[in-house]
């Protein structure tokens, strides 16, 4: 045991653990897992695991009970969701020290069998978890560390260490090899030897057997949605090594030697292309270009699919071509995005597929003929996803080395981010949520107009003329129609 510098008065659950000693003097308190580990890297935290020695279960439960509010999901393997009286933040894990034996070693999620007691040793509590950095312990009353596991010397040497055996860690539960991967991103550690290689060898069992997953694809969503969020260029170098992407996300790996007119790609093909867009992400000329405003889960998404419709829509005629790329990659996504079961992750599919759809729009349009009603759509309607589509843009201009000059050429884009703050200076910075002056019932009543196509063309008319200013009243804007119908 070492002495080490955490203050509880961070948490701000002081006063219940006061009050847990003042009743239960007995007891042993433990802060277990990632809230160590955080707090040793001074990382912020919001997951508390507690857990409790030399208490029973019934008196653990009444003393929760009596103190806050108790989630009862975890009763059986001793586990309590709480809430203090007071408390603001997520629900605590309060457990009794347990171990784990996995049924069979079948790698399922929750294929265990879990024995729970108080009289548990606090260390074969630890044995069971799955990296040693995760398997560190605090006392509470005695301000000491617990390190087993020499957890503390792989924090400090940044490394990603299966507790015991990796092989029957993983055999344990095979959601473990991505969650090594997800914490190497999250935490820029590598991954020990042994592990690493324990990961190569089992990732195999990922695959699905008889149409399921023995990991369920929730799960995975999770792990992968966590990682990319993280940082997404060592995620999927990670996913690739190990054979992961084979295995999850197979289509991706098309790209790799998709060749790309080296006249405007000069960097190589669409998987170097692709990649060194992700990388932009990061880089400090988008952080300054969006005032370090963090990429979105939805945003990162984009940026892996946005060119996944090349491998799929290749041409070689006067020159390659990649004729409706845009929607091809749109429509891979959301294939595999509803296979993978992002959404259960918070991915919003919806939102990544329209950016990855409408990525080539400046492109796909002259910037002198784009009418304001088409810049108002993308790029101010709360409906759709303007900032990230600008985003996505400049990330992938920013990934496009022409090579006659050998660097990117951002005149769309300038062009792009003119017209929106014209715009925007002509609607006051309103955002383009200016009322239209007339709607389709107005043309019916005023022009005595049958309902059809034609009410639509006219709407966008006159809402074009709107935002260039030339009318400002419903007024002007029915005698602009009439004089457009004439």
């Amino acid at each position: 045991m070492k002495n080490i510098p955490i203050k509880l008065k961070k948490w701000s659950i002081q006063p219940f653990i006061k009050q847990f000693y003042k009743q239960l003097p007995e007891a042993e308190i433990f802060l277990v897992g990632g809230a160590v580990r955080d707090m040793l890297l001074n990382r912020p935290t919001t997951d508390f695991d507690l857990v409790v020695r030399n208490v029973s279960k019934p008196t653990l439960e009444k003393f929760l009970t009596a103190h806050g509010k108790v989630n009862l999901v975890g009763k059986k393997f001793g586990v309590f969701k709480f809430v203090p009286k007071g408390w603001v933040g997520t629900e605590i894990d309060i457990a009794l020290p347990r171990t784990e034996h996995s049924i069979n070693f079948s790698g399922g999620y929750k294929d265990f069998k879990i024995n729970s007691s108080a009289k548990l040793k606090i260390e074969d509590d630890l044995g069971r978890r799955d990296f040693t950095i995760n398997a560190i312990a605090y006392d509470v009353k005695n301000k000491k560390l617990l390190d087993p596991y020499q957890g503390l010397q792989d924090l400090n040497h940044k490394v990603i260490r299966a507790v015991g055996a990796p092989t029957q860690r993983f055999k344990e539960d095979y959601s473990r090899m991505l969650r090594a991967i997800r914490f190497s991103a999250q935490l820029n550690f590598v991954i020990e030897h042994q592990t690493w290689s324990a990961i190569k060898r089992q990732i195999k069992h990922l695959k699905t057997v008889g149409g399921k997953p023995i990991v369920p694809f929730e799960v995975i969503a999770k792990e992968l949605n966590k990682a990319m969020s993280a940082n997404a260029t060592k995620t999927i170098q990670l996913l690739d090594e190990s054979g992961a992407l084979k295995i999850l996300i197979p289509e991706l790996l098309k790209m790799k030697n998709c060749p790309q007119p080296t006249n405007w790609h000069s960097e190589g093909d669409c998987w170097i292309h692709t990649m060194l867009a992700v990388e932009n992400l990061a880089d400090k000329k988008f952080k300054a270009e969006f005032k370090n405003q963090q990429p979105t889960p939805e945003l990162i998404w984009a940026t892996i699919f946005h060119d996944l419709g090349k491998p799929y829509t290749i041409k070689h005629e006067d020159r390659i071509r990649f004729n409706n790329h845009d929607n091809v990659s749109a429509q891979k996504w959301r294939l595999i995005a509803e296979r993978l079961k992002l959404s259960s992750a918070g991915v919003d599919i919806n939102r990544v597929e329209k950016i990855i759809a409408k990525h080539m729009l400046p492109a796909n349009a002259k910037h002198s003929e784009m009418k304001d009603t088409t810049i108002e759509k993308y790029f101010f309607k709360p409906d759709f996803p303007g900032t990230e589509l600008l985003m996505l843009i400049f990330a992938d201009i920013s990934a496009t080395i022409p090579e006659k000059t050998g660097r990117p050429d951002f005149t769309q884009y300038r062009m792009i981010k003119k017209r929106i703050n014209r715009l925007k200076q002509r609607l006051g910075n309103k955002n383009g949520l200016i009322k239209p002056l007339v709607t389709g019932n107005d043309l019916i009543k005023n022009l005595k107009l049958p309902s059809g196509p034609l009410i639509g063309k006219l709407l966008i008319s006159a809402r074009e003329a709107q935002l260039a200013g030339k009318i400002k009243t419903k007024q002007q804007a029915l005698a602009f129609l009439r004089n457009l119908l004439k």
